[in-house]
């Protein structure tokens, strides 16, 4: 059963919502944060880069830098920018990009069923982002942005959710500036509460889609409350964080793509000539980029020209989950052997770059001065989903899912 938990939502007032809702902290530097937020004063980049708002000298994991973050939460609840609910609800989370259309229901779940792994994960975290936002939802006292959760579709919940959407007019509804609509509507009623906390119990798990520092992080702050409080019962809030729980068939993975600095001490020449026993290559004709349409087949910028990539029938045969993933195959093919990416966690040679910044941006980072970088096809949520159920880890950056959820909407008091 899965354990899904209204509360008491601190959301922004009427009519700011498109004010106060920005990306999530993990998607921008300090420098674009800063820019975003410049002529936005209600922005929650000031709670969730609270940095920010301090002096440029001041180091981004400095103490001053979370007590920031808190001290403008409590203003901004204050000036009734932020306002709290007065009874525990469900709202519904509704985002439109490119027609597509993913549901939510934002709701706060259970710290010790993500301990048992009832929500399953897929990925490693790094230690410096997990007590990065330890320390902040610590010192805010709250779950300040949501962890994105998906589940296996079930008609019963789908039909709750659209029927209440049907018969409701949305709580807010706005248009950011990525041209990506945003709704959520506030779920009041006790007996659809009931009724969908009732349907969930038959859902056999959940998984995170995006958001392990987060979740992990949300764990770790239970429990050091729970040795702070040790008569607080099982209904403390921090025994629960926030997240917004999706279908699986409404979410869209977009490529996550890698960018090289060097060649590995070899010419372009050699590096193309080493690529042949396991790959296949044509190159492109024109400037335009070659975007993968199918699995084992892979974009790949050099020295002024686009190829296709195609991988061998066999690097796919007769392997476990994680081997069979495009990330994988180009990994243990290509860039461990060839490049010398051993470990593409630590290595300081490659980048990541999302699918969202399109694959311009990777012809434009070799031509300026990096050495070769590939396109990739799109992990799909099966292949997610197939590897959480094994328990087993897929390799780092791996999925890159769009729309992103907006920060802000939805905070979670701890103690409230």
């Amino acid at each position: 059963m899965a354990v899904v938990r209204p509360f008491k939502a601190l959301r922004p007032a009427e009519g700011k919502a498109e004010k106060v809702a920005v990306l999530p902290y993990d998607v921008m530097s300090r420098k674009e944060a800063k820019a975003m937020a410049a002529d936005s004063p209600d922005s929650f980049l000031y709670v969730t880069r609270s940095e920010i708002g301090l002096p440029d000298d001041v180091d981004s994991y400095d103490p001053q830098v979370y007590a920031k973050a808190f001290e403008t939460l409590v203003q901004m609840e204050e000036d009734g920018v932020l306002v709290q609910d007065e009874k525990p609800m469900f709202y519904i989370y509704r985002q439109i990009m490119d027609g597509r259309v993913q549901t939510g229901l934002v709701a706060t779940f259970s710290v010790d069923e993500y301990l048992n792994n009832k929500i399953k994960k897929h990925e490693l975290t790094r230690e410096v982002k997990e007590v990065d936002r330890i320390n902040h939802f610590d010192a805010c006292d709250a779950n300040t942005e949501p962890v994105f959760l998906a589940y296996r579709q079930q008609k019963k919940i789908e039909q709750l959710l659209n029927d209440f959407i049907k018969h409701n007019k949305p709580a807010a509804a706005f248009t950011s500036e990525d041209a990506i609509s945003h709704f959520f509507w506030v779920i009041s009623e006790d007996y659809l509460i009931r009724e969908i906390a009732e349907t969930f119990k038959q859902v056999d798990a959940l998984y995170i889609a995006d958001g392990h520092h987060r979740s992990a992080s949300a764990a770790k702050v239970a429990e050091k409350r729970r040795e702070q409080y040790p008569d607080a019962g099982p209904e403390a809030e921090f025994n629960y964080f926030l997240a917004v729980l999706f279908p699986d068939e409404d979410l869209y993975i977009m490529d996550y793509n890698r960018v090289v600095k060097d060649l590995n001490n070899l010419s372009p020449a050699e590096f193309l000539q080493a690529l042949k026993d396991k790959f296949t290559m044509q190159k492109q004709s024109g400037d335009l980029p070659f975007r993968p349409q199918a699995k084992g087949h892979f974009g790949m910028y050099l020295d002024g020209s686009w190829y296709e990539l195609t991988a061998k029938p066999e690097l796919y045969q007769d392997k476990n989950p994680i081997d069979n993933l495009d990330v994988s195959v180009l990994q243990q093919n290509l860039l461990a052997p060839v490049l010398g990416i051993e470990d593409p966690r630590t290595d300081e040679r490659i980048d990541f770059v999302g699918g969202i910044r399109g694959l311009q941006e990777l012809a434009d980072r070799v031509d300026a001065g990096e050495a070769v970088a590939f396109a990739l096809y799109p992990t799909t949520m099966d292949e997610l989903l197939d590897i959480a159920d094994a328990e087993m880890i897929m390799p780092p950056k791996s999925t890159w899912f769009e729309p992103k959820l907006r920060s802000g909407l939805f905070v979670h008091k701890l103690s409230d």
